[in-house]
């Protein structure tokens, strides 16, 4: 499987890193590599030496290529410019999904896929429990589903405090609108799920801890459960969590496979 990438960050060159030089996805390489930037053309082709792509400076010779695949590991707005480009004529991973709390381009990616045949996946990223939530969800079974997310005091809080303090409880429409930086796993587990109105969010600065940590409840005609993760941040980026990299990975492993677990 060929496949092109739109961002060369953290993830992106974690990506470069482990399908182009490590060969951790057999018969799988990244191929192309767009950044329409007009500094790309002279920090590209460093990269492309290492990491053994063809370097695109335009989105309509970058689509021309025989990509199967599309990558978006950049950011937002990024991905709100491309997503519709790209679904015309490619499948596409959106890392960003932050973009789709937009209610206006989630129905637009909708119809593209629809009339063109093509495919937008979602990847799990810094969570988990998804499977049980859409499983959960198909017979209209779903009645609840509440993520609390804690992270350490300082990166919600510009004041010190002692103890833990909620800083937000509500829908996850709010919490995306008040907290954009937590938006891809409120947004993630609503498009799983109940949708961003009856997903319930609960966000807690924390001065105990050190990492992000997520717990997922669910609740319906199946029973209950309940998940907890606790991020590594990436070794290259703090604020990027290593499990989205690797789960990034596990997605695409998964489009290879013949036999498919989930």
């Amino acid at each position: 499987m060929k496949l092109g990438l739109i961002g060369t960050g953290t993830i992106g060159r974690f990506l470069l890193e482990n399908i182009n030089i490590k060969g951790i996805i057999p018969d799988c390489k990244i191929t192309a590599v767009l950044d329409e930037r007009p500094k790309a053309r002279h920090e590209l082709p460093k990269l492309a030496k290492t990491f053994h792509f063809t370097s695109f400076y335009s989105v309509k010779e970058f689509l021309r290529s025989d990509v199967d695949l599309v990558i978006e590991c950049a950011n937002v707005k990024t991905a709100q410019q491309y997503a519709p480009i790209v679904l015309k004529n490619k499948n596409m991973l959106l890392i960003s999904v932050g973009a789709l709390v937009d209610v206006n381009l989630l129905g637009q990616l909708d119809n593209l896929t629809k009339t063109n045949r093509t495919k937008l996946y979602l990847p799990p990223g810094a969570i988990g429990g998804l499977d049980m939530i859409q499983a959960g969800k198909v017979l209209d079974g779903l009645n609840e589903v509440v993520l609390e997310t804690r992270k350490p005091a300082h990166a919600l809080l510009e004041e010190q405090v002692e103890y833990e303090k909620i800083v937000f409880s509500g829908n996850a429409k709010s919490a995306i609108e008040k907290f954009p930086k937590n938006a891809n796993v409120a947004i993630t587990l609503s498009l799983a799920g109940l949708g961003i109105d009856k997903t319930k969010v609960k966000i807690i600065a924390d001065p105990q801890i050190d990492k992000n940590i997520h717990t997922i409840k669910g609740r319906g005609d199946f029973g209950e459960f309940m998940i907890r993760l606790k991020n590594n941040p990436s070794p290259t980026n703090p604020k990027t969590s290593y499990l989205t990299s690797l789960s990034i990975l596990s997605t695409i492993n998964s489009l290879q496979k013949r036999i498919v677990i989930g």
